[in-house]
């Protein structure tokens, strides 16, 4: 089993990409693997309640479905402070499995990670 952090920064903006850290976490964690995914920048938009229902990147599974899956595997879901109050989103903001976290936090989860997928 490896660790892994997973981090995307796209949103809304980029469905395709956007919704590509969330498939790397589900395939990492369904194959044994300790996983935390990273939103950050315009990502962590889709750590909001509700947005993940209106996106769907090219030839991809909808966001919205593997978000349940990222939430019933027991993902940690960590959304950057400085980003998200630039976004105005606040914890009760955040969709089940979400935290707000710093950046000491990934860098912390970094150095303890066998591996740092980026998006």
């Amino acid at each position: 089993m490896a660790t892994f952090i997973i981090s995307g920064s796209r949103g809304t903006d980029d469905p395709t990409m956007a919704t590509l850290p969330f498939m790397a976490a589900k395939v990492a964690k369904e194959e044994g693997h300790e996983v935390i995914l990273w939103l950050w920048n315009e990502a962590v938009t889709l750590a909001r309640k509700g947005t993940a229902d209106h996106i769907t990147g090219v030839n991809l599974t909808p966001l919205k479905e593997l978000l349940v899956t990222i939430q019933s595997l027991d993902v940690p879901i960590w959304v950057c402070g400085a980003c998200a109050v630039a976004r105005q989103i606040a914890e009760e903001d955040l969709v089940k499995g979400a935290t707000i976290k710093g950046m000491p936090d990934y860098i912390k989860a970094v150095a303890e990670r066998d591996r740092s997928v980026v998006f």
